[in-house]
């Protein structure tokens, strides 16, 4: 059975872009995808080394507009992100794409919940890591989070991972969420607070996953030897109880 909260739209994505890349594509972004001054939807700029100036560090343009009622929720974005420190400091933008050869990268995709409260504890107790908690942006009026890496035992990370979100959050959800944080990220530390979780997960060389590795392993027992058309829904629940039973046992240690 679907759960309301689980009726996700795609609220946005977030590109990794090589340097050389990053200009050319906001120009693109222009011409090609139509995208004037009023669909820049923010720019931040960091000065890593004093005295050298200003690098940007991220962009985000609106290249689509729906033609529902609720334009605020109706729109196709894109945040931009390059690797902007010097390229004798660590950077795990960086190393996301040349470890992938890759000039660009989707990192992750914001899905879009109707109850993030709700679909977050049910994400928890299947085994869901998150390498955040549920963050506030006061400014834009939603509140957000970030799951782990998707990838498996024996691989490098894959730098992919989503962010869940919920726009215009309701009274009673806000006083939930201070209850259950009381230190909140709000929009000029959101961007600077994901993207310093995941450069220490990469200088550690700890990358969470999204499910821990023997999770992984458990699920992938419970359907070895399958084809897709093989997994009945009676084999989807007891899997889901293997993640249940997991999540438990982990939060008891």
């Amino acid at each position: 059975m679907k759960h309301s909260f689980q009726n996700f739209q795609v609220d946005h994505v977030t590109l990794l872009l090589q340097p050389r890349l990053y200009n050319v594509a906001f120009v693109a972004f222009n011409v090609i995808f139509g995208v004037g001054p009023e669909n820049l939807l923010y720019e931040k700029r960091k000065e890593w080394v004093p005295g050298e100036g200003e690098q940007s560090l991220t962009y985000a343009v609106q290249v689509g507009q729906g033609s529902k009622d609720d334009k605020a929720q109706n729109k196709t974005i894109f945040a931009v992100v390059q690797p902007s420190e010097p390229k004798t400091q660590p950077s795990h933008v960086r190393e996301m794409l040349d470890s992938h050869n890759s000039a660009a990268l989707w990192q992750h995709i914001a899905l879009r919940t109707p109850d993030l409260l709700t679909f977050h504890k049910f994400a928890l107790e299947r085994g869901v890591n998150f390498i955040t908690p549920i963050l506030k942006d006061d400014e834009d009026d939603l509140i957000q989070v970030f799951s782990g890496e998707w990838f498996y035992p024996g691989i490098r990370s894959s730098a992919m991972f989503f962010e869940f979100v919920q726009r215009k959050p309701s009274v009673e959800s806000l006083e939930a969420l201070k209850e259950a944080n009381r230190e909140l990220w709000f929009r000029d530390k959101t961007f600077l607070g994901l993207y310093g979780e995941k450069e220490q997960e990469y200088q550690s060389g700890n990358v969470v996953p999204f499910l821990d590795f023997e999770l992984f392993e458990l699920i992938e027992k419970e359907i070895e030897g399958l084809k897709i058309w093989q997994i009945s829904q009676e084999i989807i629940d007891r899997c889901e109880q293997v993640m249940i039973n997991y999540a438990k046992n982990k939060a008891k240690k």
